[in-house]
């Protein structure tokens, strides 16, 4: 008779608070006996395959959130932290700034002088964007002055950015030209800090944030300029609107210009348009705001698409794009 296996235990069994996140085959530190993946490793791996549509839902200026994951390559924005929430050791939660990107793509840093950067476009791995982010910050606000948080799996039933922020707080990007904010002092920068930092500057496209309408970013590519603008309306109904805009000729921002389509990101669309090279943020800004008042009446509209509306919804849905 084959002998029975003895039941694998922990080092330590954790009897209080959440278990952490151990390799698959090693013991739960639970103190089960069972491996982690056939124990509190279950929960985990749904957390990591359970993808949640739209992260930032909920968040003050969600759009402006997307636009900052997908398509600005350098902006900050001050965040306002919950102090119930995030309260340190001190007492003092020091002053946060959410960034699009951080040197190696670090998911969070915290200053020598105490002060955390939080990266926006890194690497996740629980399907739950906002999850990912609110570890990371946890993280940066335990770390000590002067150190990146490394990038990590969050543990199940983590806190999301919505438990941790203040929701009442304003959401206002920063668009930068370039990432001196990487660095407190850029004046001290030099050898190897020097040339990374002018490197990451150069292959920056230049971006706007649009005054006139909320959400919208206008950008000069090598070879045209575009206009992406992130609208919260319900899929469905947006791009009956933007059809019933486009079968009457009515899509455009102005001469030259045309909406090419549109792309799908964290639940939201983006319609995007073409813009002639001269076309600049500022010229834009009185067309994208008739544009917003012909959308929202296109909105109103209930009767059903004509076939020539249907005809360019067709075209529309053809040439979207999902991103995440």
């Amino acid at each position: 008779m084959a002998k029975k296996k003895a039941p694998l235990r922990s080092a330590a069994a954790v009897t209080d608070g959440p278990v952490p996140v151990v390799g698959a085959r090693e013991a739960c530190p639970c103190g089960s006996g069972r491996r982690y993946k056939a124990c509190h490793g279950r929960e985990a791996a749904h957390a990591v395959t359970e993808l949640v549509q739209r992260p930032f839902e909920g968040l003050p200026g969600e759009g402006d959130w997307v636009a900052l994951r997908e398509l600005v390559p350098a902006a900050t924005v001050a965040l306002t932290v919950n102090p119930e929430t995030l309260a340190t050791a001190a007492g003092d939660v020091p002053s946060v700034t959410l960034a699009t990107v951080l040197p190696m793509a670090w998911p969070a840093m915290r200053r020598q002088d105490g002060s955390v950067l939080l990266g926006l476009q890194t690497q996740t791995s629980s399907g739950d964007l906002s999850r990912d982010l609110a570890d990371a910050l946890v993280q940066a606000l335990a770390a000590e002055p002067g150190n990146p948080v490394p990038p990590r799996r969050p543990a199940p039933g983590g806190p999301r950015l919505q438990e941790l922020l203040d929701l009442d707080a304003a959401f206002e990007p920063d668009v930068r030209s370039g990432f001196e904010f990487w660095l407190e002092d850029p004046s001290t920068a030099t050898g190897e800090v020097a040339a990374s930092l002018e490197q990451a500057n150069a292959a920056i496209i230049p971006t706007a944030k649009l005054e006139s309408v909320p959400q919208a970013y206008w950008c000069a590519a090598p070879d045209r300029n575009h206009l992406r603008w992130v609208m919260p309306h319900a899929e469905e109904a947006l791009l009956d609107a933007l059809a019933r805009l486009a079968a009457a000729g009515e899509a455009s921002l102005g001469e030259g210009t045309k909406l090419v389509g549109s792309f799908r990101a964290h639940g939201l669309v983006v319609p995007v348009w073409d813009l002639p090279q001269s076309v600049t943020a500022a010229d834009v800004e009185k067309p994208a705001a008739e544009f917003a008042e012909r959308l929202a009446a296109a909105l109103a509209v209930t009767e059903p698409l004509t076939p020539e509306q249907r005809k360019a919804r067709a075209s529309l849905t053809s040439r979207q794009v999902t991103l995440s």
